[in-house]
């Protein structure tokens, strides 16, 4: 059952690297984000591969470089790095107070959960980014509520490698990193991966004279894979992430030009560790564990009225202007534990059976000190602790009802517990059990096309409102009353349909990947905002009062034009709505109603387009456009980011050992936002003090260097 016909053609068409430069047809791709290893053409979900020839393509050294090649997928700055994906419209926006262990799109580095840790995407010595659309509940529970990232790093090799590779480009920017890769002994081989990326950002302080967006980002990791024996392997991984980054994103002008006396800062420093075991205890049937650990620290603050004594100097400002920061210091760590057992037939043929069965168990710890050292209204501080833990019991059956037609069933409970406590006297717990469950139909039409449709529901828990619990005695009486039934948002269930058909054509030479989904939730969690000027507070909060919608289609083709020159596309199309969101107006000054609004971040279309071509002597080159419609960015407002297209395309040169790539993003140096705010922040009477303007976070400008690798 699912025989597939693989050739140099099509995998040239999945990786996106020629078969010119290879002595032997690459091997089909492969989705390693499931139970067990599948082929991206017969997996049944929608779901995107980026191989190292794309990541290559576009010098890309962050998830953010590369996440606009997959269809309905967005992201959220709000700091150095884009930190909160999106995908098919549901996904955390930003990130202030709130613990936000469980994302609605989960992040994973081999086996370690990161979380909201996005951040720590870096992509040095990556093998690939799979990108997994709709609910994943039964394989990651609420790790996975409306999809999942994740980011494969390359194994040790049989043979010794060594490798060393850097780059320079424009605005200050150079990578430096080295790979060592072999074998340590009869069974034993290890990896170790270690880079440097820097560069002096975007943003030009007017007041400093410095560049305060600048990044500077360490990546290390250290994979072990042990070998003893045919019925045992053991894989041990180390990750280290440590950052230094400027936050400095919003100016008055909207512009790359700031005025902030205080520029702010978005600093991390993550260690994680994942073991991993699988032991054989017959011929089809095996034992996984996988444990895993993370500690990190973080520190984010930004100057919060964006401006500087001689902003006021050069112009009149009403009531002159406040010397505010928000800062927030974070200290986290988190544990999990997991044990499964894989058995069945190793084919999916007519009457075949196959089975998982699953434990697993995940602790978290956050400690956050908040602190808003303002001129206007004082120095306000707390401190809060914030502890969950999850338990879950999880199985998944495939069943082969004939030759080609399959059907698996998953379901997954899982117990969530939180307990929050605060410096403010706030406090509160909530023990909660949560349900997910998956049942798919796959059916090989033919040789070259499959079939699938998927029915997936998903529960992601509910939690505390931080940041409004420790400001509710602080807040007016309107804005208290408004709250009074919001300190803590509810648990979302997420219901979604989706129709997918996978095909090759043309001998092999054209691959296409589709899907039509439908999706609705109860209880959507939707971040707001409220400005409650008597009290000089800026409230933020997470919103389970309403219901939403979401529908649309992904298509993905890759075409072998000749041997030297593939095309590739994709496209997504999305329609969303939320039932009603009740919520503050800044321009009003009350709150008001919001029915069949678009969700936030969720653009109607989204695309990305291009050609390589394999020159001769051993060049290639590629050229590719991307875009994407205008999206709302938040409910307390109508702002929108607008809509853009961008421009990428590289040159490069592959030899026996040295790899050259001259490359550059954004050609046209287009102004676009990847985050937006909207608030009275200009105190300039000639820009009308006060009043609610819409202010963006831009994406990098043009940007162009050259990348070169050196391979023992």
């Amino acid at each position: 059952m699912f025989a597939r016909r693989r050739s140099c053609l099509l995998s040239l068409a999945l990786a996106g690297t020629p078969c010119a430069v290879f002595a032997q047809a690459l091997e089909e791709v492969v989705v390693t984000a499931d139970f067990r290893p599948v082929d991206l053409m017969t997996s049944a979900a929608s779901v995107s591969v980026i191989g190292e020839p794309e990541m290559a393509q576009r010098s890309a050294r962050h998830l953010e470089d590369i996440l606009s090649a997959a269809p309905n997928v967005s992201w959220s700055s709000g700091a150095s790095r884009s930190r909160f994906v999106q995908l098919r419209g549901i996904g955390d926006l930003e990130q202030y107070a709130e613990p936000k262990y469980y994302p609605s799109v989960g992040l994973v580095i081999d086996d370690l959960e990161l979380g909201a840790v996005a951040s720590a995407g870096m992509l040095f010595d990556t093998a690939q980014v799979e990108v997994l659309r709709g609910p994943q509940g039964t394989r990651y529970g609420a790790s996975g509520h409306a999809g999942m990232i994740r980011i494969g790093t390359r194994v040790p090799s049989d043979s010794f490698e060594a490798q060393l590779e850097g780059g320079v480009g424009n605005y200050g920017s150079y990578h430096m990193g080295a790979v060592l890769s072999g074998p340590l002994g009869e069974s034993l081989k290890g990896r170790i991966a270690v880079q440097q990326n820097t560069g002096d950002g975007y943003i030009e302080n007017a007041y400093t004279g410095d560049d305060t967006a600048d990044y500077d980002e360490l990546t290390g990791r250290v994979r072990l894979v042990w070998e003893p024996g045919s019925n045992g392997s053991y894989d041990f991984s180390y990750q280290h992430f440590e950052s230094d980054n400027g936050y400095d994103a919003f100016s008055l002008q909207n512009n790359r030009t700031t005025w902030s006396d205080e520029p702010g800062s978005d600093e991390q420093d993550l260690d994680g560790f994942s073991a991993r075991g699988e032991w054989r205890l017959g011929q089809s049937t095996h034992l996984q564990a996988i444990a895993t650990w993370l500690d990190g620290d973080s520190l984010y603050d930004y100057d919060v009225d964006w401006v500087s004594a001689p902003v006021c100097e050069i112009a009149v400002c009403s009531y002159g202007y406040d010397t505010a920061r928000e800062i927030f210091a974070r200290d986290r760590s988190q544990g999990t534990l997991e044990l499964r057992l894989l058995g069945g037939d190793d084919d999916r043929s007519r009457g075949s059976l196959r089975y998982v069965i699953g434990l697993y168990a995940n602790h978290n710890e956050e400690r956050l000190h908040y602190a808003y050292p303002s001129a206007w209204y004082g120095l306000y501080e707390s401190d809060s602790d914030y502890d969950t833990d999850r338990y879950a019991v999880y199985g998944e059956l495939e069943y082969g009802l004939g030759e080609r037609l399959g059907v698996s069933a998953g379901l997954r409970v899982e117990q969530f517990n939180d307990d929050y406590s605060d410096s403010n006297g706030v406090s509160g717990d909530s023990d909660d059990q949560l349900f997910d469950a998956e049942l798919s139909l796959q059916y090989d039409l033919n040789d070259t096309t499959f079939l699938y449709a998927t029915l997936a529901l998903a529960n992601k828990p509910g939690g505390a409102n931080v940041a409004a619990g420790s400001q509710y005695a602080f807040m007016s009486a309107p804005f208290q009353q408004f709250m009074q039934g919001k300190l803590r948002f509810g648990n979302e269930t997420l219901f979604s349909r989706e129709l997918g058909l996978k095909a090759t054509a043309f001998e092999d030479r054209l691959s296409l990947r589709s899907a039509l989904f439908y999706a609705t939730r109860e209880n959507a969690q939707l971040e707001s905002w409220m400005w409650d000027a008597a009290a000089g507070l800026w409230v933020g909060y997470l919103d389970s009062g309403s219901d939403a919608t979401s529908y649309g289609l992904e298509l993905e083709a890759d075409y072998a034009l000749t041997a030297a020159v593939q095309l590739y596309g994709s496209i997504g199309w999305l329609e969303t709505e939320v039932d009603e969101i009740n919520t503050f107006d800044l321009d009003l000054n009350q709150f008001v109603s919001h029915k069949n609004r678009a969700q936030a971040k969720s653009p109607e279309y989204q695309y990305n387009a291009g050609v390589r071509v394999q020159l001769p002597r051993g060049f290639t080159a590629a050229l590719e456009v991307e875009g994407r419609d205008d999206s709302y960015y938040g409910y307390y407002h109508n702002g929108k980011l607008d809509s853009y297209d961008l421009l990428n395309g590289s040159l490069g040169w592959s030899g026996q050992q040295l790899d050259i790539r001259l490359w550059g993003r954004n050609l046209g140096d287009e102004d676009y936002a990847v985050h937006g705010l909207y608030v009275g922040a200009d105190p300039r009477d000639d820009f009308g003090a006060w009043a609610n303007q819409t202010y963006y976070q831009f994406g990098a400008p043009r940007t162009y260097g050259v990348d070169v690798t050196w391979r023992l």
